[in-house]
Order: structure tokens, then sequence, then C-alpha cells
């Protein structure tokens, strides 16, 4: 089935299957590249789309998993994680960091994993969505797995 998947999205699903996740990638006609479009693709909240969001923070790239109905407070959040600052990442550094392009970064398939901080409010969905490493693929998973896959910090990121 990952034959016909775009190149990005294929690294993905070869991430899932090695960490034992069965939820299939999705590739969407159109693209997905924000939550609300990705929910109303899937036809679910928008709270339960992971969005994955690339912030620089103390010199390195730091990836937020947030319910698709948050915006992540960066100040508070830096102040959680006893970080200097937090930053949206430009688009050639999300590129650079994940080998992905902006509205299509999955929790994985990196060059080297991230940091990573996933919304604590994405617990309350017994399945989530999260990009597939384009903005036209998606996949779907539990919490807990999202939590394996990264090995991320759960903190309250609004």
């Amino acid at each position: 089935m990952t034959v016909a998947l775009p190149e990005r999205s294929r690294i993905v699903a070869e991430r899932l299957a090695e960490a034992g996740i069965r939820g299939q990638i999705v590739v969407l006609p159109d693209a997905a590249s924000t939550a609300p479009l990705a929910a109303a693709a899937l036809g679910i909240e928008v709270g339960a789309i992971a969005n994955s969001l690339v912030f620089w923070s103390d010199g390195e790239p730091l990836l937020v998993m947030t319910s698709g109905a948050h915006r992540v407070d960066t100040a508070a959040l830096a102040g959680r994680l006893g970080r200097g600052s937090i930053a949206r990442a430009t688009p050639e550094q999300v590129r650079a960091a994940t080998g992905q392009a902006i509205g299509g970064v999955a929790p994985t398939g990196h060059p080297v994993p991230l940091t990573t901080v996933i919304d604590r409010d994405l617990a309350v969905f017994r399945e989530i969505w999260a990009a597939g490493g384009t903005p036209h693929t998606v996949f779907p998973m539990t919490f807990d797995e999202l939590v394996a896959l990264t090995g991320g910090t759960v903190a309250q990121v609004d």
C-alpha cells in the first residue's frame, strides 16, 4: 500500500510500521494543510487533529503536537519547559529539521528525532489524526501511540 504514497509519506509509513502503529496513511484529494481543512476532509472535530507545529527554541527545533482547537502560547510553554524562548521556525528551518513541508509535517519520519511536546488535551479523543509527511496525507492513531512514537513530553500548550 505504501508504494502509491509520496516519498515523504512512505518514510512516515515505515516509521509507523516499525513502531507497531496500525493506522494507515490516507491520501486526501485536496490539501489539508490546516487543522480546520483536515477536520473537514475527515468529518471529525478540529480538536482531534494533532497539528504539527515546528518552533525554534534554545538553538534547536521543537515539535509541538497540539490539538487543532488550540493555539500555542509560546511564552507560557517556554516557562513550563524551562526554555529561554520559543519562536515559530522559518519554512527553511522546518524543512531542514523535518524533511517535510509546512502543512504536512508528521510526528515522525524526520532525519533525526525532534524534541517533542504533546498537547495534553489530545488525550480526550479516542482517535486523533496527524499529517503524514505531505499536506495531502494524514493518518489515525491514539494519544498513547503518539506519545510512544515521539517520546514526547505531555504538557499544556495553550
